[in-house]
């Protein structure tokens, strides 16, 4: 698969297969995140690669506690009205069940912070694609920055008082029949484009 290929074909997966990603195929979509651009080269983001499941549970314990605890407006963003929607009822789960997370901090007070840790996760989901995997962005936990508890908890596996969470990336084996993620290219409704 070349790159262009890996890039067209790349589709979110929320459905995995309970089974574990090899550590060197965890270890290459983490390099191909570390060698995202950043902001002036400064290389600040951090990356928690989590494969634990008892660490991945609590994680999707303290996200839905901190949903359920909110409340649910019409005029938020259609996505958090879900997360709050079925945390409330007691059925969220952040990840979809993947058996890996790639969570990406960067500092809190950086002005790229965001940018730069949306092109790590981007090359991380094109790593994954190529390596037969799905992947999947995941916003929750950038959402939920300032949440005691979880805040509180990301500390205890290493998050930096003056860091922050932007992004975090689900990765697993997609749960088809093949194993693999859903690769159907799919029409362009949106993204205008402006040749001038």
């Amino acid at each position: 698969m070349n790159t262009l290929e890996a890039i067209l074909t790349r589709r979110s997966t929320r459905k995995f297969k309970a089974l574990p990603v090899e550590l060197e195929k965890l270890q290459t979509i983490v390099d191909a995140g570390r060698y995202a651009p950043t902001g002036g080269n400064c290389q600040s983001n951090h990356f928690f690669v989590i494969s634990n499941p008892e660490v991945l549970k609590k994680l999707v314990e303290l996200v839905q506690s901190a949903f359920a605890a909110m409340e649910l407006r019409e005029d938020l963003y259609k996505s958090l009205q879900n997360s709050i929607r079925l945390s409330q009822k007691g059925t969220y789960v952040f990840n979809y069940n993947a058996p890996a997370l790639i969570v990406v901090a960067s500092q809190k007070e950086y002005g790229n912070n965001m940018a730069d840790v949306a092109c790590a996760v981007e090359n991380m989901m094109i790593a994954a694609n190529e390596l037969d995997l799905g992947s999947c962005y995941i916003n929750q936990l950038k959402w939920l920055n300032e949440d005691s508890a979880l805040l509180k908890y990301l500390q205890s596996l290493g998050l930096k008082e003056s860091e922050r969470v932007y992004a975090s990336v689900a990765l697993g084996y997609a749960d088809t029949e093949s194993g693999l993620p859903n690769r159907n290219q799919s029409p362009r409704v949106g993204n205008e484009v402006t040749f001038v």
